[in-house]
């Protein structure tokens, strides 16, 4: 089989229906001072105000470094 490799651009990556939209929000938000599970959190909740078919019901793992 063949597995697909996802290269994230600039260190940031979105995926799913509103993935286009959490991207953008990411983007905007990654200058900010806030780590990298409260930019994903936020820019989750963007893209679920914009997108009907993404929802505010997240369930975000984080790796440890």
């Amino acid at each position: 089989g063949t597995g697909d490799v996802l290269e994230p651009e600039r260190g940031i990556i979105g995926i799913g229906s509103g993935g286009s939209f959490a991207l953008a929000a990411a983007r905007a938000l990654a200058d900010s001072d806030m780590d990298a599970e409260e930019i994903a959190r936020r820019a989750m909740t963007i893209a679920s105000e914009i997108c009907v078919y993404t929802n505010d019901q997240f369930v975000i793992e984080a790796l440890e470094a």
